[in-house]
């Protein structure tokens, strides 16, 4: 004998598969398209019948691939030409490291050299290159050209190269493609996309095992029951099926269909606008983040500086009083009485107490040459050198540097009257507020290192001969550099406090005799072969003693539109940030007060840099002393400490509240994000908008990408992407806890739902002897969960506790979400419970009150539950929405409207009688009424926290 009709098994099961398979196809199909927008970008290859476009994806290793300014390089070359005057040229590397300063890269001398870019396909050259690594800052190579005689070898370093993802800046280039593909340096650094399944799922495919485990033992006890009697084996099989409503198949549809609402819901959130939701697998993992992990350039910050304040020592400008400084530049160079402030120079040294207007004009002079700038001119969108340089527009100067602080600088000498007009190799030209320019020929040019914290330049002056050394660094080392004073640290300290970053400014003169000496040492030292850095580093500490202090100067990184609520709002929610950055240690600890992500009352450990495992043991015990304090490390005492004391590290990182990595490498971020999943097993996410986030992204549990100056790859990795680092707030404590709360509901009533009916089937075999004989027959099977119950089930997903506004204001609503309270093993034994008490109660109900016939006890039991389920519904709201009351009418109109069509199952004539009506309604009265009273008891006595807030 037969179980009922087939369709009421694979029907709903084939439901369930096409919705997900559908679901998981449209996905993949937005991924392809967004890939192949990327690999259709076109670029122009030189070939002996002259350009061709080549589109990306189509570009090989050896070909000569032409690069236009502001284009992003499609793979990694050697640099071999540029069409730029001064033979170089500069890159934003923001997409690969993480860093916004501008990267000065050289071509090869003997192809800079040819006439034209054609004439590269002429020569007979090849490149020797090591083997493809992940290293972004290093690189070994050769450069051969054969036809020449004799032949020609070059070394090639990371000053040749153009790694891709990196954007040309300055003119147009042309290089010869290295690598291509999986061997590209950004490809090796960034991690595979490994495919996210959300703590919520797993949860709930626990559940659902129970539920199947439940299944079994029903089976076997009512078999056992029969005292294993005849083909019992047969009869597991037949209970197995008559009891399988107890697994809810529809629980996948529904939490499905539920995630794509959410989406919607996100993707038309007014507040939030340009969220896009790429993966809709997972926003339930908004809803219980413990860890955030923030990219600093372009996340937090702007990424733009501003020039705050100019401090002499006696005195300090700030942005309200730079019309002060202007005017006393002014004034040096407008007297008419006297000689312009060059000739003047050696005698104003001499006199006991030099005027302000001279100290101020020192120090803006120093910041005007003291740097790596070089303005580049371009008129009409062609950068028209020649043309524009002799007249210096103004209009058409931009500046270009490996550093934006030194960009803010040059913009500031430029607005109180000082302006850099000219730079090459060897000199800079300034123009006065009376438009006189003055020449300075470069010397030497000491470059900013990680390590010596501080830049030097050496320039003479051509109108006076005077050679002067000026030099700017970090208050740690130039305080040793420079002659004795009592303000520099307590005005560091305090530029410091309000989240300025301080450079300390520095002159020496020198004397012709002196400089050629130091010269010849300096020669000397740089041709040596062993020791050469130290050797240099010793001959260049010979000139930075007793330095005349001229100033400090002050820039701040713009934060984003509202860091520092969002922040607070994070904070307060439980959630802890992890600041993870390719950026310096000193900015990175700049930002993190400046954007409140250390509290002023928190203290900072800075931890030193560490290379060994005894250096590392000793840090972090001294760490371990300190209670409640921010943490600041580098990457590489990071990775010393990850070697060696793994657990020790992460355990107290852990219990910091805040934590900042600086100089940290793609793959390290990625590391970190890992690590912290593995040790404490709590929900990560990660935010970041350049190229060298996407490992982060992809490996944490939730990746959120920002859509910024730094291109689009973070934001088309990311799970969600967002325009602001404000938009995260509200993705959090809205969505992402309405989301989770939401699923949790319609999870257990979806499983309350199963549970009634099968408690039902199972109180109807056990009463007639354990019979294997199904109670509901085809049609009443299927239309029970997906007519007569969907739609009210399913408008769960518009449910909420409280308003959006309430859950923004107090974030402290987030923080019971991470003990994942909506759906536990407590929350789901009580359903169970609820599920059983109905179950029995409308079976026990119908058989006591049925008249004659089993259609009626059908009739009776059936009606019941539909209108159970439906009061159940409401019991559940907390707050309505038209659409949940159009569901609950709708589904019970149908259930009245099918009637006329279930009569092989219902007595027509019986339902009409006033005894079924008072019947159904007393059965529907015991199994609700408990336990509405019971709410209600429950939020007199011991009301949620949420209802403190919306009553």
């Amino acid at each position: 004998m037969r179980l009922g009709a087939l369709y009421t098994y694979w029907v709903p099961l084939g439901f369930v598969l096409a919705v997900t398979v559908i679901r998981e196809a449209v996905e993949e199909i937005r991924c392809y398209v967004r890939d192949k927008e990327v690999n259709s970008q076109v670029y122009s290859r030189l070939t002996a019948r002259g350009t061709v476009k080549v589109k990306s994806s189509s570009i090989q290793v050896g070909d000569l691939i032409i690069v236009e300014k502001n284009q992003r390089v499609p793979a990694d070359m050697i640099f071999l030409r540029t069409s730029e005057k001064n033979g170089s040229c500069f890159l934003r590397t923001d997409q690969l490291d993480g860093e916004t300063d501008w990267k000065l890269r050289l071509p090869v001398a003997c192809t800079q050299r040819l006439p034209t870019a054609a004439d590269l396909l002429q020569i007979r050259s090849y490149v020797y290159a090591e083997e493809p690594n992940i290293d972004i800052h290093n690189f070994v190579g050769t450069f051969t050209r054969e036809d020449s005689d004799p032949p020609i070898s070059e070394s090639l370093s990371i000053e040749n190269t153009l790694w891709a993802g990196t954007v040309v800046a300055s003119g147009t280039i042309v290089g010869v493609v290295l690598y291509t593909g999986r061997e590209l340096r950004s490809v090796m650094n960034t991690s595979n996309p490994r495919s996210k399944i959300g703590l919520f799922d797993l949860e709930v495919n626990c559940l659902t095992k129970i539920l199947f485990g439940a299944l079994v033992v029903v089976s076997l006890v009512m078999v056992a029951l029969q005292h294993f009697a005849g083909r019992w084996y047969l009869q597991i099989i037949r209970f197995l099926l008559l009891f399988s409503n107890i697994i809810p198949i529809s629980l996948r549809v529904n939490l499905d269909m539920g995630k794509i609402v959410y989406s919607w819901v996100i993707r038309r959130d007014s507040k939030i606008p340009g969220t896009v939701v790429r993966s809709s697998t997972i926003p339930e993992q908004l809803g219980r983040i413990s860890y955030l992990l923030t990219d600093k350039t372009g996340t937090l910050t702007q990424n733009e500086m501003v020039f705050k304040r100019l401090h002499l020592g006696t005195v300090a400008y700030g942005l309200d009083s730079m019309d002060e400084v202007q005017s006393h530049i002014f004034s040096i160079y407008t007297q008419p009485s006297q000689d312009p402030p060059a000739q003047k120079g050696p005698t104003l040294t001499t006199k006991v107490r030099r005027t302000m207007s001279s100290r101020v004009h020192e120090a803006v002079k120093a910041i005007a040459l003291c740097h790596n700038v070089t303005p580049v001119y371009e008129s009409n969108g062609v950068t028209d050198q020649a043309e524009a340089e002799k007249q210096y527009e103004d209009s058409c100067r931009v500046y270009q540097a490996s550093s934006p602080d030194e960009v803010a600088l040059v913009q500031w000498t430029e607005s109180v009257g000082l302006t850099l007009v000219g730079r090459d190799q060897s000199s800079v030209q300034l123009r006065t507020p009376g438009d006189q320019i003055l020449n300075f020929t470069i010397l030497q040019l000491f470059p900013f290192t990680y390590e010596s914290k501080r830049m030097g330049i050496i320039v003479r002056d051509e109108s006076t001969g005077e050679i002067t050394f000026y030099m700017k660094g970090a208050d740690v080392v130039m305080a040793g550099i420079v002659q004795y004073n009592d303000w520099l640290e307590e005005e560091c300290g305090n530029m410091a406090r309000e989240g300025l970053r301080v450079l300390v400014v520095a002159k020496k003169s020198l004397a012709e005799e002196q400089y050629q000496d130091f010269e010849a040492r300096y020669v000397q030292a740089k041709l040596s072969v062993h020791d050469r850095s130290l050797k240099v580093a010793t001959v260049i500490e010979s000139l930075e003693m007793e330095m005349e202090l001229l100033c400090l100067t002050g820039v701040e990184d713009q934060l984003q539109a509202d860091v520092r609520p969002t922040l607070e709002t994070l904070r307060n929610a439980g959630i802890k940030v992890w600041m993870l950055t390719g950026d310096k240690l000193e900015t990175a600890t700049c930002t993190a007060k400046n954007a409140h992500l250390v509290t002023r009352n928190q203290d900072i450990h800075v931890f030193r840099l560490v290379t060994n495992r005894g250096e590392a043991h000793l840090e972090l015990n001294a760490f371990r002393r300190k209670h409640d304090c921010a943490l600041v490390i580098s990457g590489d005492s990071l990775e010393v400490c990850l070697k060696y004391y793994e657990y020790e590290f992460m355990e107290l990182a852990c219990q910091c509240p805040a934590v900042v990595c600086c100089r940290c490498a793609p793959t390290q971020k990625a590391q970190i994000v890992r690590l912290l999943q593995e040790r404490t097993g709590k929900l990560t996410c990660a935010v970041g908008d350049g190229g060298n986030d996407v490992s982060m992204i992809q490996e944490s549990d939730c990746g959120v990408g920002v859509e910024g100056k730094e291109g689009k790859q973070a934001s088309l990795a990311a799970d969600f992407s967002i325009t602001q680092f404000k938009h995260l707030g509200r993705l959090l404590m809205v969505h992402g806890r309405n989301s989770y709360k939401r699923s949790a509901a319609l999870s257990q009533f979806v499983i309350h739902r199963s549970l009634c009916i099968s408690t039902m089937q199972a109180v109807f075999s056990s009463v007639f002897y354990f019979a294997s004989v199904p109670l509901y027959q085809g049609f009443l099977i299927i239309g029970y969960s997906t007519i007569y119950t969907m739609f009210p089930v399913f408008s769960l997903v518009l449910d909420k506790d409280v308003k959006s506004e309430v859950a923004m204001l107090y974030p402290e609503l987030y923080k019971d979400l991470l003990k994942g309270r909506p759906l536990s093993y407590k929350t789901f034994l009580i359903w169970v419970l609820i599920s059983i008490y109905q179950g029995s109660t409308i079976m026990y109900g119908a058989l006591l009150l049925f008249e004659s016939e089993f259609v009626h006890i059908v009739a009776i039991s059936f009606t019941s539950l539909i209108l159970t389920e439906l009061l159940m519904v409401a019991l559940t709201i907390q707050t309505w929405h038209w659409l949940m009351t159009v569901a609950e009418l709708l589904s019970l109109a149908c259930y009245i409207a099918s009637l006329v069509f279930l009569h092989e199952f219902i007595d027509v004539y019986f339902i009409a009688t006033l005894s079924f009506l008072w019947k159904v309604s007393v059965i529907t009265l015991v199994s609700c009424l408990p336990l509405y009273v019971l709410k209600y008891l429950r939020r007199r006595f011991s009301p949620p926290s949420y209802s403190k807030l919306t009553s």
